[in-house]
């Protein structure tokens, strides 16, 4: 059963924002101002507070000392700076882990996490609770109704799967309170296979490795569901407390895979996401995916926690971002629906894990070479935001991300390349290509408003999925389907037909066989030639309207020949089937055939230039056009512009320097 959503509110996005992660904590009261000063050089309009800093909130129980926070966020007000606060329960301090030693999280080989790190805590402690419950009612009664603190992030990057015995006991409970019986759970999960048939409900484990499709799948939601309730538990202690233009958000990792994201957004007011290259140098083509997924969390804008200044320090090679790279990375997140942008962080502590983590200003209080960028940023996005404020992004095409899927596949991938996330990247790089906007979306949310939906390895199937394709295909939409699409139920369990299932109407065609792939096997279209590498899937033609796109070229014997892409018009409704994962040269032109058949045409731009769209509330498009090469780029604008970054009309000829960005609208406002 899904937890019926907190009913969240919308913030009100009155101008973009620009600023840092800051820890005012680590440093002497009076290095306050001077840190003041710099930020409104740096054009910064908010800073993110206290989501580590519960020992100096509260260094011993029910003991506050909260004034050095009240004043960092008066003078920070004064100087016309607003606050996101973090709820510090990200980092239990050690007089709390000390009184309840118990309230750590356990790992899958039984051992106790050790103290000194983040998120160490365990999930489902009622002691972590209570004392989670008392610091976020003391730092809601005092700063709560402040409208200087415009808005709250819970805890920080949730990650940690506990597996203790109060997390099996609460397991125990969630998996009752799903199947009611034992006889419908060992129903559900095949129980019999491998003398697993279950008499007690304490019997079943918490999954660790290998096990059973049913059980693991089950566990994956009951972490989700336990990261929610926690969730639900700081949003219920914190609202009561806050003004009425106050959000609460939750910074998510990028592709993190431990809950779904989607069910833990429902009761968020917006999302946020932290992005960091890490190694090497930003990809729209690839990182524009997992930003476009935050915004597709809330089917709304969305924020940009945290990102890198220069270089991280979790990497083999911790490279920095080429000069101007970070700004231009900034762009195509605000393009993307972020209306801010904040760095991670102002100024490293003299100590800690992350001493050589890239930041505004060094250890020693001065700015790094990376701060001119970053102030150009903030200039440009203070100066914008009557401009872009309340825009938002408007896709013709949708993909689906399903974490159930996902989840089902990483439990048994078949072959040790085949990566889900990687499958969904391969779709939509074509995409960024062709500089069309796309949303990355549940599985499960209306499809109606697209004008082609693709469903990568859609495993998991139940009936209101396959009702809603079936509306969406007799509605005039294209629907593509891939490979590992229809297997299986909710529990994971085999359907008893061949895929893809109760698609097979859909699709006209049913896999006989799959094939994990030691060697690319030659796949030969109609208008492309190519490889399928990983993966191949024998096809059966069911349907006289069904056209073959692809065949599989000489290999095993058993594909030679045989239908490996297939497309079945069912009015003006067109249904792929793609049985294969092409090499990037077949997937760019096969794919680039399909969008052309659903009248999706994108823009045409120079390789290494991104060109996106945001739609003002009055219909007014802003075109953000950036080149995010060192190499200067020509190109033509299929109409006079004005550009706003420089404040002038542009010919349609332009040149884009290295890392050069421009924001243009086809007249002056």
């Amino acid at each position: 059963m899904i937890a019926q959503p907190i009913k969240p509110q919308i913030p009100a996005i009155n101008r973009l924002h620009f600023g840092a992660a800051y820890y005012p904590e680590h440093w002497p009261s009076d290095r306050l101002e001077e840190d003041i000063l710099l930020m409104k050089q740096a054009h910064v309009s908010v800073v993110r507070m206290a989501e580590f800093a519960w020992s100096q909130l509260e260094p011993r129980a029910g003991i506050f000392t909260l004034d050095w926070l009240d004043r960092a966020i008066h003078k920070l007000a004064d100087a016309g700076i607003v606050s996101v606060l973090g709820t510090p329960t990200a980092a239990p301090p050690a007089w709390l882990v000390e009184q309840y030693p118990e309230m750590m999280a356990v790992d899958e080989y039984g051992r106790r996490v050790q103290f000194g790190n983040r998120c160490h805590y365990c999930v489902t402690s009622p002691e972590f609770h209570q004392a989670v419950q008392r610091i976020i009612g003391a730092l809601g009664e005092r700063f709560g109704s402040s409208p200087s603190v415009i808005g709250w992030q819970l805890d920080n990057e949730f990650n940690r799967v506990c597996y203790c015995e109060r997390c099996k006991q609460v397991f125990h409970e969630y998996l009752r309170e799903i199947y009611h019986s034992l006889d419908v759970l060992n129903e559900a999960w095949s129980t019999a296979y491998w003398s697993q048939t279950y008499t007690d409900w304490s019997q079943i484990p918490l999954p660790i490795g290998s096990h059973n499709p049913g059980l693991k799948l089950a566990h994956h939601r009951f972490v989700t569901r336990s990261y929610r309730s926690f969730q639900r538990l700081q949003i219920e202690t914190l609202r009561p407390y806050l003004h009425s233009e106050a959000w609460i958000t939750h910074n998510f990792m990028t592709w993190f895979g431990a809950f779904d994201h989607y069910e833990m957004s429902a009761d968020l007011d917006l999302a946020s996401l932290d992005y960091y290259v890490g190694k090497g140098h930003f990809d729209y083509h690839i990182g524009g995916a997992s930003i476009d997924a935050v915004r597709g969390y809330k089917q709304r804008n969305f924020w940009l926690m945290e990102t890198q200044p220069g270089h991280v320090n979790w990497q083999t090679i911790n490279t920095a971002l080429n000069k101007n790279e970070g700004r231009a990375l900034a762009w195509s997140a605000i393009s993307r629906g972020a209306d801010a942008v904040m760095y991670w962080q102002w100024r490293p502590a003299l100590n800690g894990q992350e001493q050589l983590h890239g930041s505004l200003i060094d250890q020693s209080g001065q700015p790094r070479p990376f701060f001119s960028e970053a102030s150009r940023l903030g200039r440009e996005m203070e100066r914008l935001s009557p401009l872009l404020a309340n825009s938002h992004v408007k896709a013709q095409v949708a993909i689906l991300y399903d974490f159930d899927s996902r989840w089902s596949i990483e439990s048994q991938p078949h072959h040790k390349d085949f990566n889900y996330i990687h499958l969904l990247e391969n779709y939509y790089q074509v995409l960024a290509s062709k500089n069309l906007e796309v949303d990355i979306i549940s599985a499960d949310v209306p499809i109606f408003d697209y004008r082609l939906v693709i469903a990568p390895a859609l495993t998991i199937l139940d009936e209101d999925r396959v009702a809603k394709f079936k509306e969406f295909v007799r509605r005039g939409g294209h629907l593509l389907l891939t490979a590992r699409t229809g297997v299986k139920d909710r529990n994971n369990a085999f359907l008893p037909y061949r895929p893809p299932g109760p698609l097979a109407s859909l699709t006209g065609v049913e896999v006989e066989e799959f094939y994990a792939l030691e060697e690319p096997v030659p796949v030969t279209g109609n208008w492309f030639n190519g490889n399928s590498e990983l993966w191949a899937e024998r096809l059966r033609i069911l349907a006289d309207r069904v056209a073959v796109i692809a065949r599989f070229g000489r290999s095993n014997g058993w594909l030679d020949g045989q239908a490996a892409i297939t497309v079945q018009v069912l009015g003006i409704g067109h249904v792929y089937y793609v049985g294969v994962q092409l090499d990037e040269i077949a997937q760019y032109e096969f794919f680039s055939h399909v969008l052309k058949s659903a009248n999706l045409r994108g823009r045409e731009t120079p390789d290494g230039v991104e060109w996106r769209t945001r739609v003002r509330m009055n219909g007014q498009e802003v075109h953000i056009i950036i080149n995010h090469s060192q190499s200067t780029k020509s190109m033509v604008l299929p109409w006079p512009a004005y550009e706003h970054l420089s404040n002038q009309i542009i010919p349609p000829e332009v040149q884009l320097g290295s890392y050069a960005v421009a924001i243009i609208t086809q007249e002056k406002e």
